[in-house]
């Protein structure tokens, strides 16, 4: 194993004194002041504290990588020189009072060869073992029932739930760990303090709903994997991004808990608070932190006027904003300017429970060709959006504008929404989707007889009148011909299906959907569709019909993500194309588009992170 050292010391290690052995005495807040220099190699000690916690796995996290390293360890440092851990990053159990000790003594080098390595520069961390870690109270000890993480900022040598927060508040970029206290939530509480010796009954009652927070979203199991005969906290559970991502919920959520421990304690004070009563947040958190679709950027109007035109010449008519709960669900969609909700989308993605990274091709392409859009999109704020109300199962749609045939716009959000969706469930995902607005009711039943996770076939009524019946044949690969094999999209399988619509096209009926499946991709390249109301506007030149053309990475560019190869970096709204031969390098978009979408990705982590700055 390889470890990469930080390319420089954060003001917070500089700020620290040496660690030699006079350094073993911590202050109450747990950090090093006594100025000496750092010669000397003595036991890096500190204290595990919720109560304090005795046999709590404790080790420095050299690698970065939130869990617990075994040797060889190696450890490139800023000059480039490889220094080997043997037995890799220091660790021990703690004691009683949460004393722990490390053994430092592999990081001291020969000075001929490299520096020595400062523990002071890197975070420690402690979890919890169920059954096996104990926290000492007044009343005697008591066993830890459920594992959770803790950690603290590089130098302080006390491991708390408050110095948790110190840590992950400074990695998401809200504030500095350095000044040891929180924002008015928190006025006068010391985050890297001993609370248990300095008596701070309001911190230490901060500290156990932290923890007991911290437990609730502990994955069950790896729990389980703890609790188990032999384990000792030196497994490879999680990996580092779900680390981060527990302690940035910890950070979003600390102004709930606090408020309710304030509460709690307003009859009787804080030593009063029974945290095992209170009602703290639930939130439950996708720790395989996915990349999620957070952007669309939909450019539907030429400046040169009529549609088709050329991509260079089309300009942004509407920016759609992507917006999570922390466990991966969308929770709103925002448009500045016009969106044109999918109703095979919506179904899809209600399929998941609301999961975008599910879909792994995310959010099929929809758009508006209302030469409002663009009006919209120039006035400052949001549009249009579509809220998702899991626990009822309903979706609302609200509008602004004046895209939406049919539907009464408003000048501002508030009321009722124009387009409430509701579905009914079975086995193989959403049976039905309804979506009902003043003037009709539109019913979208869905056929997976077979369907693949990205198409499904459809019927769809309108005021319970049949609209139109998508109907699905079987999907048949090909050999890619040997010239294209190297190509970045080659269609290996196609897909043919019927659509019978009231307003359909002349000989729109007989149809093909095509994919890229080399690779273990599964790509949709090409869909037709038929729109007469799009075709209807004055400045498009359509019978109806239409395709999406999807374009996605090429394997090894900067925007290709290796577990998620099947997300849209671009779709372009065409005319109808003549299928072609399966097997063959997949066409380069045409001059003339109706319309082009960009897609931007984000991680989880990222995202959250994002939203509490």
């Amino acid at each position: 194993m390889k470890s990469l050292l930080p390319l420089s010391v954060s003001l917070f290690a500089l700020a620290m004194a040496g660690c030699g052995e006079k350094s073993d005495e911590l202050p109450v807040d747990g950090r090093d002041f006594d100025g000496v220099g750092y010669s000397k190699p003595a036991p890096y000690t500190g204290r595990v504290i919720d109560g304090y916690l005795r046999n709590a796995r404790v080790w420095l996290d050299i690698d970065g990588d939130s869990q617990y390293s075994p040797g060889p360890l190696t450890v490139v440092l800023d000059s480039g020189t490889e220094v080997i851990l043997p037995d890799g990053e220091p660790t021990a159990m703690s004691g009683a009072n949460g004393v722990f000790s490390l053994d430092t003594q592999a990081l001291v080098r020969d000075p001929a060869e490299a520096p020595d390595i400062d523990p002071r520069e890197y975070s420690l961390y402690a979890l919890t073992l169920p059954g096996k870690t104990v926290e000492q109270l007044p009343d005697g000890d008591r066993p830890v029932d459920i594992a959770y993480l803790m950690s603290a900022p590089p130098g302080v040598r006390q491991v708390t739930p408050l110095t948790t927060l110190a840590r992950y508040r400074s990695l998401a970029g809200e504030g500095s760990s350095v000044s040891g206290s929180a924002d008015s939530l928190m006025a006068n509480v010391n985050l890297l303090s001993d609370y248990i010796q300095s008596g701070d009954q309001r911190a230490h009652a901060y500290a156990r709903a932290f923890a007991r927070f911290m437990a609730s979203q502990f994955p069950e199991p790896y729990n389980e994997a703890l609790a188990a005969n032999g384990a000792d906290g030196t497994e490879r559970l999680m990996s580092r991004q779900a680390a981060y991502l527990l302690g940035l919920s910890l950070v979003q959520n600390v102004p709930d808990i606090v408020a309710i421990v304030d509460e709690a304690a307003s009859p009787g004070g804080y030593a009063d608070v029974d945290v095992g009563n209170l009602a703290l947040p639930e939130v439950a958190l996708d720790l395989s932190d996915p990349m999620l679709l957070t952007r669309q950027v939909v450019s539907a109007q030429s400046e040169y006027g009529d549609l088709p035109a050329s991509p260079s010449s089309l300009m942004t008519t509407a920016e759609l904003s992507f917006d999570y709960e922390p466990d991966g669900r969308v929770r709103v969609i925002s448009a500045e300017g016009c969106m044109a909700p999918s109703m095979t989308e919506l179904a899809r993605l209600v399929s998941v429970g609301g999961r975008m990274a599910s879909l792994d091709t995310q959010w099929l392409p929809s758009i508006s060709l209302s030469l409002q859009s663009r009006v919209a999109y120039e006035n400052d704020g949001v549009d249009e959006r579509l809220t998702f109300d899991w626990d009822n199962q309903r979706i609302y749609f609200e509008t602004t504008t004046q895209c939406q045939e049919g539907l009464a716009d408003t000048s501002e959000f508030g009321g009722p929404p124009e387009v409430t969706y509701g579905w009914v469930r079975e086995d193989d995902g959403v049976a039905e989707l309804t979506a009902t607005s003043d003037n009709e009711v539109r019913v979208l039943q869905l056929d997976y007889a077979n369907g693949t996770p990205l198409f499904a076939g459809h019927r769809l009524l309108v005021n319970e009148v049949e609209q139109a019946v998508l109907s699905l044949g079987e999907l048949a690969e090909c050999v890619p011909v040997l010239d294209v094999e190297g190509s970045s999209h080659v269609v290996s399988a196609q897909q043919n299906y019927s659509y019978a619509a009231i307003d359909a096209p002349v000989g729109f009926d007989a149809l093909t959907l095509e994919f890229d499946t080399r690779n273990e991709y599964f790509r949709l390249l090409r869909y037709s569709f038929a729109d007469m109301a799009l075709a209807g506007l004055d400045h498009v030149s359509s019978d109806g019909g239409f395709d999406w053309i999807m374009v996605y990475p090429e394997g090894g560019a900067t925007d290709y993500v290796d577990d998620q190869p099947n997300l849209i970096a671009d779709a372009y709204l065409t005319g109808p194309r003549t299928p072609a031969d399966c097997g063959r390098e997949f066409e380069e978009v045409p001059f003339g588009v109706f319309g082009q979408i960009s897609y931007e990705y984000q991680r989880l982590s990222g995202y959250l992170a994002e939203q509490v700055q």
